[in-house]
């Protein structure tokens, strides 16, 4: 087991190349525009105590920590004994930078989670895929995440105030059916809108609108309740069924769309995480070709 004062040493050199991947995947996630009520090089979204060089910051805090976990994820490391003790520590580092502001818990769950799965994944003999390193979540912390999804947040969370009103599971739910969100739904998207010829501005676009259309975001229902929910939801569909990216007008309808939500105060935070986290699956396969990181 890795303990979390020993975790540095353990560290190896392909941990921090791992790790630095994590990273420029939240990098490109930040830069996408037009991505409705989140926070961009243009504005803050629905956000008044974030903003893009915050956010940069904070990612960029992660680097050390997102190492340490894919050393205990290379290794196998207890969920409970390393990998979530890493996580808070991930946390302390994150609030250290940006002055106590919450910019990533959530893409520290996430993504710290397929940082350890890649590390493991690239320890076995088969190649690197999304299916192989969601394999190797599950068989290797699958029976941990799913006790702790029973076990709930904290009382005072917005994960656990999210449930009691709405009864969505969040995150933790996310992560102990294996991510459906980033393989199922997030990995299709985006190959299929990269195969389309899109850049990866729109790519990343056409993919953050699929999980909004299919995943029950944490803070869009914290932040609104279950009508901000089925409203983001709904939204999403529309955009998609209407032709997407598909349609010459794409770009002005999705700024169009995120006014809308920056007007009614709605961010689907959860999303985001779980597009960067799409993106970093991606890029660590070795049969996808990587996906371009200029915008």
């Amino acid at each position: 087991m890795i303990a979390v004062a020993a975790a540095d040493d353990a560290v190896s050199a392909d941990d921090l190349a791992l790790a630095g991947v994590a990273v420029a995947a939240m990098h490109d996630e930040l830069k996408v525009y037009p991505k409705p009520g989140l926070v961009s090089p243009v504005d803050s979204g629905a956000h008044d105590d974030m903003d893009f060089d915050l956010m940069r910051r904070s990612a960029d805090s992660l680097l050390r920590p997102f190492a340490c976990l894919a050393a205990a994820g290379r290794q196998a490391c207890s969920f409970e004994g390393s990998l979530a003790p890493l996580g808070v520590d991930a946390e302390q580092q994150m609030l250290r930078a940006t002055g106590g502001i919450n910019t990533h818990r959530g893409a520290i769950f996430c993504m710290g989670l397929i940082v350890a799965s890649i590390a493991r994944t690239r320890c076995t003999a088969m190649p690197v895929s999304p299916a192989a390193i969601q394999a190797a979540l599950m068989r290797e912390w699958g029976n941990a995440l799913e006790a702790h999804a029973l076990r709930g947040d904290a009382a005072s969370s917005h994960g656990a105030l999210v449930r009691q009103t709405t009864g969505a599971g969040g995150a933790r739910s996310e992560a102990a059916r294996g991510f459906p969100g980033i393989f199922q739904v997030g990995v299709p998207a985006y190959r299929q809108a990269v195969a389309s010829g899109l850049d990866a501005n729109a790519a990343s676009v056409h993919t953050l609108f699929a999980l909004m259309e299919a995943v029950d975001d944490t803070t869009v229902l914290y932040r609104g309740g279950v009508d901000a929910g089925l409203f983001v939801r709904r939204s999403a569909a529309e955009f998609l069924a209407a032709g997407g990216r598909s349609r010459e007008d794409w770009f002005e309808r999705a700024e169009r769309l995120h006014r809308v939500f920056v007007a009614r105060n709605l961010s689907p935070g959860g999303c985001a995480d779980l597009l960067a986290a799409t993106l970093l699956v991606l890029r660590c396969s070795d049969r996808d070709p990587s996906p371009a990181t200029q915008y």
